[in-house]
């Protein structure tokens, strides 16, 4: 169903973005500025995309979220015997919230099944409860929706990473001459375990009625919350007291012209591009505000092409001079001194999350009320380990 609902959102999208381009390239033939009916329609159809971009996003982590699912029970089925029968006996997350609600059970950890190994070390696959919530999760973080390394930790103790500080160079040797070192400079970085938590109360009506997705609820609502927290802080966090963010670590690699708002051209765009080390570049991914997203939308090249190009197939991205485009709301918008736009290699970003993310419930803190309280903690950090010029960010001119 998620599928044959995504084919319909992407065929409108391009459907949207075919009459976009005719309006923008109508303004253009015409000589109009881009204001009164003009902006106004242009608007309207960018706006049309932006909701059709999210839509799109939040079927593909529904897609991905139960095709992980899946591949994780034919694991386990595969495993046969005891622990096979043991998995199938063991209760249902929705059956232990339930529990929980029933006041059998007063706490659970949820943990994430963590199974095969990828290129950075492991791919953690949700299942239950936690399959729920990490789709979610993703869905309000376009962090972790690119190629960051996420490391998972049993437990929050402080974990030394060699940050690469320094890259080593090669030269021309002449024979029986002596080789000369040069080699890469490395220094640490902590990654700890910063604990976001929050509570939530509801009725007691509301848990007792078994029509009420219970499982889907609580972890609609765990997720924004987290999501709202950790996302802001994985890329605007100071690194002090907070996971440090992707743009207070990148480096300035454009500036934008004065008299503009902050606003970018094509040039500025090819520039920061160029401005990215580049063994990064190949696996470069753009991170971008919203305001950013309908700006790049109306820029062409110099063959007069447009340097947008949606993404129209399933697990496609948007792609802006031939690489991802990520749009995250916490990328701060178009404006003076704003870094709106960043590119690079975003694996060269860690997140670092503790396994479980930990649920409690209490009939007793609003008992006069008849309300249940729900806590939720879950600990993480966030750090750039390769400040060698992986990734940059375009800071919008003085006015």
């Amino acid at each position: 169903m998620s599928e044959v609902l995504l084919k319909k959102v992407l065929e409108e999208r391009a459907n949207v973005w075919e009459q976009a381009k005719a309006h923008l390239d109508t303004v253009e033939k015409e000589g109009r500025e881009f204001s009164g009916e003009a902006d106004e329609t242009w608007g309207k159809l960018n706006g049309r995309l932006t909701e059709l971009d999210a839509r799109a996003r939040e079927l593909t982590a529904v897609i991905k979220a139960n095709k992980d699912a899946e591949e994780a029970r034919a694991f386990f089925d595969s495993l046969g015997g005891g622990k096979a029968k043991e998995e199938a006996a063991a209760p249902s997350d929705a059956d232990t919230l339930r529990a929980m609600a029933r006041g059998e059970q007063r706490s659970a950890e949820f943990r994430d099944l963590t199974v095969g190994t990828a290129s950075a070390g492991g791919n953690t696959v949700s299942t239950g409860f936690v399959n729920q919530l990490s789709v979610f999760l993703t869905q309000n973080s376009a962090i972790r929706q690119s190629r960051v390394n996420i490391l998972t930790t049993g437990s929050g103790n402080s974990l030394q990473v060699p940050k690469l500080t320094g890259r080593p160079t090669a030269a021309i040797i002449g024979e029986g001459s002596t080789v000369t070192e040069s080699d890469p400079t490395f220094g640490q970085v902590t990654l700890g375990a910063y604990k976001y938590g929050f509570s939530l109360q509801i009725s007691s009506e509301l848990e007792q009625d078994t029509d009420v997705d219970l499982t889907g609820v609580l972890a609609q609502q765990f997720a924004i919350a987290l999501a709202n927290a950790t996302g802001n802080h994985y890329v605007n966090g100071t690194g002090s007291s907070q996971p440090q963010g992707i743009l207070t670590a990148a480096s300035t690699g454009v500036t934008g012209g004065t008299g503009v708002t902050g606003a970018f051209t094509t040039d500025n765009l090819i520039d920061l591009y160029y401005s990215v080390a580049a063994p990064y570049r190949t696996n470069g991914e753009w991170l971008m505000s919203d305001s950013a997203v309908k700006t790049a939308r109306k820029l062409k090249d110099t063959t007069n092409q447009y340097l947008w190009q949606p993404g129209l197939a399933l697990g496609e991205p948007d792609m802006l001079l031939g690489r991802p485009v990520r749009n995250d709301a916490y990328v701060p918008a178009v404006a003076v001194s704003a870094a709106s736009v960043a590119f690079g290699d975003m694996s060269t970003y860690t997140i670092r999350d503790v396994a479980s993310v930990r649920v409690e419930r209490s009939v007793d803190f609003a008992f006069q009320n008849d309300l249940i309280t729900w806590r939720v903690l879950f600990r993480t950090d966030g750090k750039q380990i390769d400040t060698t010029g992986s990734i940059k960010k375009f800071v919008g001119g003085a006015s």
